[in-house]
């Protein structure tokens, strides 16, 4: 993976500049840090106690039928989609203190959902960050199994259903990262010297890695099934949750990036990209249902996509309000910003977009 690929320097109109001084004046006029607020640690505490009720009403024993712990995994598929995009998230980026051990503590999260908070801040934080929607270079968008998310992507006969059959492929994306994927990208990520680079020990990380797969696990099987949870409701249950939380959360990055309007890219030859890193932001990625504060709340402000790119460093309760400053600087500046009113225009065009990379003859 070639990942000394550059960006232009040239910025003669310094849109970055004029952009990041805006966004700065902004906080400093209200006398606001860009970190966490009270409405943030409520946010937390709620996301968190829509995991830790279910858990404990699952183990309560209480005299309702088996088919009622169906609900409470569906619950944890969707408190652990929220977890992740609302405190783990911010978190993994620095974003949410000015304290390093509490952005250290929280995005350990990722970790209790299932994942590992290592190898999510090399494939996002540094990788899909870096190099948003480029071919080869951002995870996110390289060839799925059945899947050609970039029009730069090895085309297969069967693409051309799988705007038919994308969703129901998401709803098993956590499951193979609970399994394998995390393994996969820290050999990765080793051989890449990836560890050196962070300063990291790969042996801490391996045994952080494999411990906390078996926490995981333990928690939300063993614990159940010795506590009296029928042996049914555990094994579909845990694969409901996975369905209700990988659905969710592919789903909800998919609509940042692969939807018409945001351009894909692959490496120049030349080792440096035609854009500065800030366009190029801008030019691959798109925002979706901006005034709906149910699923802004929900979503931990992911639907302010291109603000996050551009400030991944300010937590996601004030992207709302610089979202304006954002869209007037680009467009002052002439520069796209994409954007969907509605989240269903957004999925709408997800799939218009699927069924495009469907297609073996293709523009980027």
């Amino acid at each position: 993976m070639q990942t000394n690929l550059k960006f232009s320097k040239r910025d003669p109109q310094q849109f970055f500049k004029t952009l990041h001084s805006r966004v700065n004046q902004y906080f400093k006029d209200n006398d606001i840090a860009k970190t966490a607020n009270a409405k943030m640690v409520i946010k937390t505490i709620a996301m968190l106690s829509m995991f830790i009720i279910p858990y404990v009403l699952l183990l309560a024993d209480l005299p309702l039928p088996d088919w009622t712990g169906l609900v409470w995994y569906v619950l944890f598929g969707i408190s652990f989609a929220g977890i992740g995009f609302s405190v783990m998230h911010d978190a993994n980026h620095g974003a949410y203190s000015s304290r390093k051990w509490v952005n250290d503590l929280l995005s350990q999260t990722m970790n209790f959902i299932g994942g590992n908070a290592f190898t999510w801040k090399v494939q996002h934080n540094i990788l899909h960050h870096t190099y948003t929607n480029i071919y080869e270079l951002d995870e996110d968008i390289e060839d799925k199994p059945f899947l050609r998310l970039s029009p730069h992507g090895t085309y297969k006969w069967y693409h051309r259903f799988q705007h038919y059959y994308a969703f129901f492929l998401y709803s098993l994306s956590t499951l193979s990262w609970i399994s394998y994927k995390d393994f996969r990208q820290y050999a990765e990520y080793k051989e890449m010297g990836m560890f050196e680079k962070l300063n990291v020990k790969p042996g801490k990380e391996f045994v952080i890695l494999l411990a906390t797969k078996i926490f995981y696990y333990f928690y939300l099987i063993v614990i159940p099934l010795l506590m009296g949870v029928s042996g049914w409701v555990v094994a579909v249950g845990f694969i409901l949750m996975h369905m209700v939380s990988g659905l969710l959360i592919t789903v909800v990055f998919q609509l940042a990036h692969v939807v018409q309007g945001p351009s894909h890219f692959k490496p120049e030859p030349t080792g440096t990209m035609e854009n500065t890193w800030a366009v190029h932001q801008l030019n691959s990625t798109a925002n979706f249902a901006p005034n709906n504060p149910l699923i802004t709340w929900f979503v931990g402000g992911l639907n302010f996509q291109i603000e996050h790119h551009l400030f991944p460093h300010i937590c996601h309760i004030h992207y709302n309000k610089i979202a304006s400053i954002v869209k007037q600087t680009a467009n002052e500046f002439d520069i796209p910003y994409y954007e969907y009113p509605k989240f269903w225009q957004a999925v709408g065009s997800h799939l218009q977009t699927l069924k495009q990379f469907g297609n073996p003859v293709i523009t980027a």
